[in-house]
C-alpha cells in the first residue's frame, strides 16, 4: 500500500493526544484536559471525516468504490472502539491520580448527608429551571429535537407494566459541568461532582406529580451529526443570506454517531437507534458513564499549582522595544515572532497603532478565525472612525466558525468597514495584513504573513510563526494577493510568494525536483518539512522519488500523514516524527537545501490537495539570514526531541522516539529557552 488512509492517520494523531493523558509524567490536571481535547477532536472527526466516508458509501459510483469506502468505515469503527476502551481505562487511572492529590470526583452514591442537603438546594436554585424533559412519543422527531452539542440523559420510566422514555439535556451552557462541594470530608481534600450526577440524584423530582412512575433510571448519550452543508444558488440572495441558509442545514443534518453509556439497557439502546434511524454505516460507540467529556478541557485546578504546567511567560521581542513605533521597528529589519513564546500583543499593536497613526492610509487584512472579543476587529473599527480605508476579507466558510464570522461581517459592515468575501469556490485561508503608510511623500507598505490565525485566544496555545516585513519584494506580492482576491479573473504573477491555487503546486514540485537533480549529481540534497497534515498524493509521490534518488527527507507532521516512511523500495530514506505536547504544533514550514543556498518558506498551507488547489494560501520565503537561521534552529531542536516525539512509521504505531544515550530534550521547553537566550544576547 503506497498511502496510509488519512482517516486512520487522523485517529493515530488523536491516539497521540490520548498518550499525553496516559503519561504519568504529565501534571494530572493537564491529563484531565488532554482527555477533553481527545473527546473534542473525536467529535470533529465524526462530524467531518466519518460523515464524508459515509457519503462515499451512499453515493458511490461503482461497487468497487462502495466496497473501498465500506472497508475504510469498518477500519475506522474498529479503531474508534479500541480508542474508546483506552480512554475509559485512562480516565479511571486519572481519577485515581487526582485522588492521590486530594481531588475527588464523586458520584451521586458517594455524597454525605450534609452534601446531599447542599446539593438539593443547589439543584432547586441553580439547575432545575433549565431542565425541560422531552417525553419521547411515537410522533417525536428525535433527530430534529436533539442538539448535537449537548449531553443527554435518556430516562427509562417504568410504571406497572408500561415502559416509556424521556430525554433530558444536561444544561452545561447554564451551569458548570463540575460542581465543587463545599464540605470537606477530610483535611485538605476537595470533592466535586459532575452536573450529570446531580440531575440523576434528584431526577424523581422532575417527574413526581406530573406523570406516574414506579422507577426511574437514566443513562447518558450524545449525538453527532454530519457537519457538511450545501450553499443555495439563489441569485437573489446575498452571500451572507446563502451562508446563513446553508448553516441551518447543519442543525437538521443526519446523525452519524451515537455515543452511549455502556450500561444502558438493550431495550433503551434499540429504542434510541430506531428513533434516530441509524444504519449499519453509522457508529454506535459504547463508553463510560459520561458523555461530552470535551468539557474536561475546562477542568479547573483546585489543588496545588504544581498539578498543571508551569507557566512560560510570553517574551517581548527586543526589536520592538528598541524603536518608538511598530513601523520604525519593521522598517529597520524583518521581525519574526513565534507564538505563544512571543507576545501576540505585538501583532495587535501594529493594528492598534495603524488605527490612529496620521500617516497610515489603509489597512487590508484576511480574517479566518478571530477571538470572541477580538481586539483586532475593535482596532479596525477605530481605524475607520479615524478616516482610514479598511478592507477586510472575511472567510464565511471557516468550519465551525461560520456563524461567528457572519456576525462579525454584519458588525464590521455596519461600522463602515469594507467587507469582501473572496473567490467563489475557494476558501481564503491565508494570514495576511497589509498597511500602507505615507512616508516622505511616498507610499511605504508594511506586511504580515503568518502561519496562524489573527486570534488572541488560540495564540496562547497554538505555536505559529508571524513575519513582519517592509521588504518591497514581499509587500508587492502581498498587495497582488489582495488584488487577486477581488479580481480573480485577472492574471497575476507572484515572483516571491507561493500562492494557492495559482503557483504553489508548480513551485513546490520544482523545488523537490531540484533536490532530486542535485542528489543524482552526487551533491548534497535535503528536504525538511513541518506541517499539520501531509496527505497530498502527488507531493508524496515526489517525496518518494526524492528519497529513492538519495535526497534526505525529513518531516515533522502533527496530524494526518498518508506518507508511509521506511518502506523498502519506496520510502527508505524518509523519516517522519510527530510532536504532541502542551502547545498545539501549528506552523507550516518548507525547507530545501537548494545547492547550499537554502530556501525556507513559512506557510498557511498544509500539504493537502485542498490547500494547494482549492484554497487561497500563501507561503512566504524568509530572506533575512538571521531569521532564516532561527527557523532552522527551531526545527532542528524539534527534530532532536527525545521526550514528546513519536516516530511515524509505515503502520503509525506511535512509538516514542527512543532516547538511547542522548540527553533528555523536550523541544517546546528548549525552544522557549533558545528564544529567551536570544533576547538576552540582544539586550547585552
Amino acid at each position: 500500500m503506497k498511502f496510509y488512509p488519512k482517516e486512520l492517520s487522523w485517529l493515530a494523531f488523536n491516539e497521540r493526544v490520548l498518550q499525553e493523558a496516559a503519561d504519568k509524567n504529565v501534571p494530572v490536571i493537564e491529563r484531565v484536559r488532554f482527555l477533553g481535547i481527545f473527546s473534542n477532536n473525536m467529535d470533529e472527526f465524526f462530524r467531518v471525516r466519518v460523515a464524508d466516508v459515509r457519503r462515499r458509501i451512499f453515493y458511490a459510483r461503482s461497487s468497487s468504490e462502495r466496497d473501498e469506502a465500506e472497508q475504510l468505515m469498518s477500519g475506522i469503527q474498529s479503531k474508534v472502539l479500541r480508542l474508546q476502551q483506552q480512554f475509559e481505562a485512562i480516565y479511571q487511572g486519572v481519577l485515581k491520580a487526582l485522588a492521590r492529590k486530594n481531588i475527588l470526583i464523586v458520584t451521586e452514591d458517594q455524597v454525605s448527608p450534609e452534601e446531599y442537603q447542599w446539593l438539593h438546594e443547589y439543584f432547586h436554585d441553580k439547575i432545575k429551571r433549565y431542565i425541560v424533559p422531552l417525553v419521547i412519543g411515537s410522533h417525536t422527531d428525535l433527530v430534529k429535537a436533539i442538539n448535537e452539542d449537548a449531553t443527554y440523559l435518556c430516562v427509562e420510566i417504568r410504571h406497572l407494566n408500561t415502559l416509556s422514555y424521556a430525554a433530558i439535556e444536561v444544561p452545561t451552557d447554564e451551569v458548570p459541568r463540575f460542581i465543587k462541594l463545599p464540605f470537606k470530608s477530610a483535611k485538605r481534600k476537595k470533592k466535586m461532582i459532575l452536573l450529570d450526577n446531580v440531575i440523576r440524584l434528584f431526577i424523581d423530582e422532575l417527574f413526581v406529580g406530573l406523570m406516574p412512575f414506579d422507577r426511574l433510571q437514566a443513562f447518558s448519550f450524545k449525538l453527532t451529526r454530519d457537519a457538511d452543508y450545501r450553499l443555495p444558488h439563489d441569485i437573489d440572495q446575498s452571500v451572507l443570506e446563502r451562508m446563513e441558509e446553508g448553516i441551518r442545514q447543519r442543525f437538521a443534518a443526519e446523525p452519524v454517531r451515537l455515543v452511549y453509556d455502556g450500561e444502558m439497557p438493550g431495550a433503551m439502546l434499540r429504542f434510541i437507534c430506531e428513533k434516530f434511524k441509524f444504519s449499519a454505516h453509522d457508529s454506535l460507540v459504547a463508553g463510560g458513564r459520561y458523555r461530552n467529556t470535551r468539557d474536561f478541557v475546562k477542568f479547573q485546578n483546585w489543588g496545588h499549582r504544581s498539578l498543571e504546567n508551569k507557566p512560560l511567560p510570553p517574551l517581548e521581542h527586543p526589536a520592538f522595544s528598541q524603536h518608538r513605533s511598530i513601523f520604525e521597528a519593521i522598517a529597520a529589519q524583518d521581525i519574526l515572532l513565534y507564538y505563544p513564546y512571543h507576545k501576540f500583543a505585538h501583532l495587535t499593536e501594529i493594528i492598534r497603532q495603524a488605527a490612529y497613526d496620521p500617516h497610515v492610509q489603509s489597512i487590508q487584512i484576511c480574517v479566518y478565525r478571530v477571538a470572541p472579543n477580538s481586539r483586532i476587529i475593535h482596532s479596525l473599527v477605530d481605524a475607520v472612525n479615524n478616516g482610514k480605508k479598511v478592507t477586510v476579507l472575511i472567510e464565511l466558510q471557516a468550519r465551525f466558525d461560520e456563524e461567528a464570522n457572519i456576525e462579525w461581517a454584519k458588525h464590521m459592515t455596519q461600522e463602515g468597514i469594507r467587507i469582501i468575501f473572496g473567490i467563489q469556490g475557494l476558501k481564503v485561508h491565508s494570514k495576511l495584513l497589509l498597511v500602507k503608510r505615507v512616508e516622505n511623500n511616498t507610499i511605504q507598505r508594511y506586511a504580515h504573513i503568518g502561519t496562524g490565525n489573527f486570534n488572541e485566544r488560540t495564540a496562547q496555545i497554538y505555536t505559529d510563526f508571524s513575519l513582519f516585513t517592509a521588504d518591497p519584494r514581499i509587500c508587492e506580492d502581498v498587495e497582488h494577493v489582495f488584488q487577486y482576491l477581488e479580481s480573480p479573473y485577472r492574471k497575476f504573477r507572484f515572483h516571491h510568494l507561493l500562492v494557492s491555487p495559482v503557483n504553489t503546486r508548480e513551485r513546490l514540485e520544482s523545488l523537490i525536483e531540484a533536490e532530486i537533480s542535485a542528489a543524482r549529481a552526487g551533491d548534497k540534497a535535503e528536504i525538511l518539512l513541518k506541517v499539520n497534515n501531509l496527505v497530498d498524493e502527488a507531493i508524496i509521490v515526489r517525496l518518494y522519488r526524492a528519497a529513492r534518488a538519495g535526497v534526505r527527507v525529513r518531516a515533522i507532521v502533527r496530524g494526518m500523514c498518508a506518507l508511509r516512511p521506511g518502506v523498502k523500495g519506496l520510502s527508505e530514506g524518509i523519516e517522519v516524527i510527530s510532536i504532541v505536547d502542551r502547545f498545539l504544533e501549528h506552523p507550516r514550514v518548507f525547507c530545501f537545501h537548494h545547492g547550499g543556498k537554502e530556501r525556507i518558506y513559512i506557510s498557511s498551507a498544509d500539504l493537502m490537495t485542498r490547500n494547494i488547489d482549492h484554497r487561497v494560501e500563501v507561503s512566504c520565503p524568509i530572506y533575512d539570514p538571521q531569521l532564516h537561521a532561527q527557523i532552522k534552529d527551531i526545527l532542528e531542536i524539534q527534530w532532536r526531541d527525545t521526550t514528546k516525539a513519536r516516530i511515524i512509521d509505515a503502520e503509525q504505531t506511535n512509538t516514542y522516539r527512543p532516547r538511547g544515550n542522548k540527553k533528555k530534550l523536550r523541544s517546546q521547553h528548549a525552544i522557549y529557552d533558545y528564544l529567551l537566550e536570544a533576547n538576552q544576547r540582544s539586550s547585552q
